[in-house]
Formats: C-alpha cells, sequence, structure tokens
C-alpha cells in the first residue's frame, strides 16, 4: 500500500510541474509575443517592454488563447498593420517553441 501511495504522490508531482511549466512558457510566450507585436506597431524600448505586459495580462480574460489573438489583432488592426491571424498564430507556436526551451534552461 506504501508503494501506491509513493505512486500517486511522484504523479501528482509530476503534474504540478508541467502545469507550472505549461503556464511559465505560456506567460514568456506572451511576452516574446507582445515584444514582436510591438516591434511591428512601431514601439520600443520601455513602451516595448509595457506593451508585451499588456498582451500577458490579456492571457487572463478566457481560457485558451484566442483573448492573446483578439488582444494583437485588434491593436494591429487600429494601427494599419498588414498581418492575417494565420501569421500571428504561426508566430505563437513558433515562439511557445522558444519560451518552452527559454523555461526548460532556467
Amino acid at each position: 500500500m506504501s508503494n501506491m501511495r509513493e505512486r500517486e504522490e511522484t504523479f501528482e508531482r509530476m503534474f504540478v510541474r508541467d502545469e507550472e511549466l505549461r503556464f511559465k512558457a505560456t506567460a514568456r510566450r506572451n511576452k516574446l509575443l507582445g515584444l514582436w507585436a510591438a516591434e511591428k506597431l512601431g514601439k520600443a524600448g520601455d513602451e516595448a517592454q509595457a506593451y508585451a505586459k499588456e498582451v500577458v495580462k490579456a492571457d487572463f480574460q478566457e481560457a485558451g488563447d484566442e483573448d492573446v489573438l483578439r488582444k494583437v489583432r485588434n491593436d494591429f488592426d487600429a494601427a494599419g498593420v498588414n498581418e492575417s491571424d494565420e501569421a500571428i498564430r504561426r508566430k505563437m507556436l513558433d515562439l511557445l517553441a522558444e519560451a518552452i526551451a527559454q523555461v526548460k534552461s532556467e
């Protein structure tokens, strides 16, 4: 019985660790996306960093990535930046892979 409890606790720790990694990687991806979008919007320095924080905060509006996409899409539309939703989604996927690598290397 002790062995089963140990296995259960191990799986619980792995689940918590994986969820923490997923959260950190998603937040990092959103920051990287915000910096990429800020460049497209003509922002630099502190203004770009502040915009990246806005993109990270946008992810807390609803589950999934649609809130982040919507934030960037609306800002691009308002500024006349010509990027398709597909291009933004592709960038999100690319940056997620980069973010996972960064978080794992910390």
